[in-house]
């Protein structure tokens, strides 16, 4: 079997564990640095140069208070019972149903649901409804106006009151660059293309809805990613799950994240592929997989698996977590398998030069096999695209559901995207879109690292624009959110079964957008809600997210 360049353990001038190297004092375990108990000391993800990363690769982890997880059980266990005593409270008339149950001439048919699988619906997220949902009228940029809403019956139905709150600070979207604007050369080169071309195209791809916008933006869209092509999509859910069925199918086995995203997640199940799960951005575990793969073959029958696709995101949207890309793209190398990348979130925000996680890594996107990404996030625009070889651009053109029966990509849409890479490839004739791109780098580290001052547990790699900072209780969940709002701060909450139930959080996406006096005025309000809600948990003692518990077993969704 052939070896790549470089193994993953081979014997360096500092103790290393998955490319990761030792330095100063503390042991090493799983890619970790543990370090003396002073206040100062973490523990990371801590990786210099020389084996198979090129740059420092810090990520932390920090261990859950054990009373902060007790109370957190105990107030979901509280949650729960007082849910139960609602529903008895609604059985026998006694309180309002707000809830959508069947009618009464329909008591003898099956049921179309059950009541019982909304329980939390019913009890606990309508506690925190007014959290999620809300409507904002302008573009989302930096800072957005949103529309009030009042609720009459604790957050089952809510009323617009007509009045617009203005220059709410946007902590949520994903405009990594900032091209989430009414102003500027790509609305007017967008204006310009729907006065040329329209709206829609009311086509697929191969019928007549195949237009030069089309073709100019695929050939950008491959040389912006190093490839030999690239074809585009007009939705990136489906990018993902309408094309995974068209590259493996029965017989075939995915290894997948366990944190993947739920479009990755429902592009493997409708392959009709055996499914296997490895833990987050575990070596180890992935590499314990593949080799059962190799040696076990396909259940049963014990044949060789006609492919092995390692399914990986670059950024990972709810740890603000980056792949170890370069030890996955070894193991693939290893062991004959496949990759394939979803960059949604990195493409444009990671990278010199904003061309994602295999810039980063300072990679060849040729060890990639297929490299997918969306221009919903960094492009401030809708859509998806897959990159690769030709070959599999050409089989996928006549293969995948979102190329023979979705709609194409809107003219204007595209157009957006064309101005914006063109920009961040420095092909308009300014530094406008670098500029961008190290701004945005900037902003994430000096947000990162003051969030940590303060005494936040802050998930994820120092590079990712994606910041979850950590709320563990469901009260605070809706706390947070209300109170941020107040401040006139639009934020993201997130929790169970969205997160594990004690690890529910705030997510902040930074923007190239925001100023230092719009991070700075967050970070004060911040300041004082951390205060006021005692969200200060961090002792400084981090836990590997490779130490999680790990029982050697896998989870196989579909058998052949």
């Amino acid at each position: 079997m052939e070896r790549p360049e470089q193994g993953l353990g081979e014997p360096d001038s500092h103790p290393r564990a998955n490319g990761c190297s030792l330095t100063g004092h503390g042991a090493l375990r799983n890619g970790y640095v543990r370090g003396l108990p002073e206040a100062e000391t973490q523990i990371h993800h801590i990786t210099h140069n020389g084996g198979l990363y090129k740059r420092p690769f810090n990520e932390a982890f920090e261990e859950t208070p054990m009373l902060v997880a007790v109370l957190t059980y105990v107030g979901y266990g509280v949650l729960t019972l007082f849910g139960y005593l609602r529903d008895f409270l609604r059985q026998w008339k006694i309180e309002k149903c707000h809830h959508a149950s069947e009618r009464e001439e329909q008591k003898d048919f099956v049921p179309l649901y059950q009541d019982f699988e909304n329980f939390y619906t019913r009890n606990l997220y309508m506690r925190i409804r007014d959290s999620w949902n809300r409507a904002i009228c302008s573009v989302p940029g930096a800072k957005v106006d949103m529309m009030e809403r009042l609720s009459h019956d604790y957050n089952w139905t809510f009323a617009y009151t007509g009045r617009v709150i203005k220059d709410v600070i946007n902590m949520g979207s994903y405009n990594y660059l900032g091209f989430a604007q009414n102003t500027g050369i790509c609305k007017e080169a967008a204006a310009k293309v729907l006065t040329q071309y329209g709206a829609g195209v009311c086509s697929t791809r191969q019928e007549m809805g195949n237009l030069d916008k089309h073709e100019e933006l695929e050939k950008l869209v491959a040389r912006f990613l190093g490839v030999e092509a690239a074809m585009t999509y007009g939705m990136g859910f489906s990018t993902n799950s309408m094309n995974i069925p068209a590259l493996v199918g029965k017989g075939c086995l995915i290894l997948s994240d366990e944190l993947n995203h739920a479009s990755l997640v429902l592009g493997a199940r409708l392959s009709g592929a055996t499914i296997r799960i490895f833990k987050h951005n575990n070596m180890q575990s992935l590499e314990k997989l593949l080799k059962d793969a190799i040696v076990h073959g396909q259940p049963r029958t014990r044949r060789p698996w006609k492919k092995i696709l390692i399914l990986v995101e670059g950024i990972y949207s709810m740890e603000g977590s980056i792949v170890r890309l370069p030890e996955v793209i070894a193991l693939k190398k290893k062991y004959k398998s496949y990759l394939y990348l979803d960059e949604a979130h990195s493409i444009g925000a990671l990278g010199l030069t904003g061309r994602g996680v295999v810039e980063y890594f300072g990679l060849n996107p040729e060890d990639v096999d297929v490299m997918m990404g969306t221009f919903t996030k960094s492009f401030g625009a809708a859509g998806g695209y897959i990159g690769g070889k030709k070959e599999l651009i050409d089989y996928l053109r006549t293969h995948s559901h979102s190329a023979v029966y979705a709609t194409s990509l809107s003219p204007p849409v595209m157009e957006q995207i064309l101005i914006s890479m063109k920009c961040i490839m420095g092909e308009d004739g300014t530094t406008f879109g670098k500029d961008c791109v190290q701004r945005l780098e900037e902003n994430t580290r000096y947000f990162r690292r003051r969030l940590k001052e303060m005494g936040f547990i802050i998930y994820g790699n120092e590079d990712s624009p994606v910041v979850p900072l950590m709320l563990y209780m469901p009260a605070k969940i809706g706390a947070f959110g209300r109170e941020m709002l107040k401040r006139n701060i639009g934020v993201v909450v997130v929790g169970f079964p969205a997160t594990p139930i004690i690890e529910s959080r705030a997510r902040f996406c930074v923007s190239a957008a925001h100023t230092k006096e719009i991070l700075d005025t967050v970070l004060k309000e911040l300041d004082e809600v951390g205060d006021l809600l005692q969200l200060k948990y961090s002792r400084h003692r981090l836990v590997p997210l490779l130490d999680r518990p790990f029982d050697e077993t896998t989870y196989e969704e579909t058998e052949d």
